[in-house]
């Protein structure tokens, strides 16, 4: 049978890590994404670094931070 899980209480704290590898590597990718598109709208490239700009602020970073570690569903 299945285990059944305890409500926490105010006063436990549950031991889950907020974030896993890959919401690292996501962010991570956002922000390169992002400083790259900075020095490209520096350069004067008005076509490629507003689009770099908006994935990185818009798309990469929001999904690096609503992620949860273990979405995937275990197959039985």
């Amino acid at each position: 049978m299945a285990k059944e899980k305890k409500p926490v209480s105010s006063g436990q704290k549950q031991n889950t890590v907020p974030f896993s590898n890959i919401n690292y590597i996501l962010f991570a990718a956002g922000l390169i994404i992002i400083t790259a598109g900075w020095f490209l709208l520096r350069a004067g490239h008005i076509s490629v670094s507003p689009i770099m700009l908006i994935l990185g602020y818009c798309v990469i970073i929001p999904v690096a931070i609503i992620l949860k570690p273990g979405d995937k569903k275990e197959k039985k």
